[in-house]
């Protein structure tokens, strides 16, 4: 029979085989976690200053080296592959839309789209249907000037509230306006319109329109029937076949197909 003390030398000697056991998994499982997964990306590339044909450039990554997100593998091709990459970015949290961009076919922001990490090769282009000024830069000027043209501002023809006091409503007619306000205008889903796509100069697009509802509903504004005329034309607003792509891809969840339906409801 074991004294005391030897069975205590026992319980020691077992809890550090044990402690290192458990030590040795976890180094294991470490290593595991941090073995290079390299992949391919293809990149849409195409300089107006050096011309030809765009064309699709890929990059290998290990995108165990870098964080999850595809703004991530795209800082790291640049910061370590190709310093001429050009895209836009600026926020990283889905706040300013600046990256909105096509990633493996669909429209979304680099900073939100997650990497695929079993995917054997990805692709990332410019948004579609967009003049590209440089690589994954394309030309927001129409869209910003539709974006004006529904003048997204509260206007009002009343005098101001007396001492000047805010403009008041009720939390019913705050409500209203959950989700409109939300929106980054990062163009996602009126890229991804096909009756914006053939239609741009004339057919304003989901993003701008439910801008406009977002203006027209609101109670205190005094324009609305104003704002309902400048939208109510064949082109600006009835280009919309409600084909829901636009639901589909905006990175905010909204659902400017609904409130375009709602705009021609209000209009006829």
């Amino acid at each position: 029979m074991r004294s005391l003390g030897e069975l205590a030398s026992v319980a020691v000697r077992g809890a550090v085989v044990s402690a290192s056991s458990s030590a040795t998994r976890t180094s294991s499982s470490a290593a595991s976690s941090s073995a290079p997964n390299v992949q391919k990306f293809k990149v849409y590339r195409w300089d107006p200053d050096v011309g030809g044909d765009p064309k699709y450039k890929t990059y290998e990554v290990d995108t165990n080296d870098c964080g999850p997100m595809m703004l991530d593998v795209l800082f790291k091709i640049k910061d370590e592959q190709d310093q001429t990459l050009s895209f836009r970015r600026s926020c990283r949290e889905g706040i300013c839309g600046s990256c909105a961009m096509n990633i493996n076919g669909q429209n979304g922001l680099a900073c939100l789209t997650k990497v695929e990490k079993t995917a054997s090769d990805q692709t990332i282009a410019p948004l579609p249907h967009m003049f590209v000024v440089r690589d994954l830069v394309v030309d927001m000027a129409n869209f910003y000037a539709q974006y004006k043209s529904i003048d997204p501002f509260l206007k009002t023809k009343s005098d101001p509230p007396a001492d000047g006091k805010e403009r008041l409503q009720t939390k019913e007619n705050r409500a209203k306006l959950d989700g409109l306000y939300e929106c980054i205008l990062c163009a996602c889903c009126s890229t991804s319109c096909p009756s914006y796509w053939w239609n741009s100069d004339k057919y304003l697009g989901p993003a701008v329109l439910l801008q406009a509802y977002r203006w027209i509903i609101d109670s205190r504004d005094e324009f609305t029937k104003e704002r309902l005329e400048n939208v109510n034309d064949a082109f600006k607003l009835y280009r919309c076949h409600t084909i829901m792509n636009c639901s589909k891809v905006c990175p905010k969840g909204l659902n400017p197909a609904l409130k375009i339906a709602k705009i021609k409801a209000m209009a006829h």
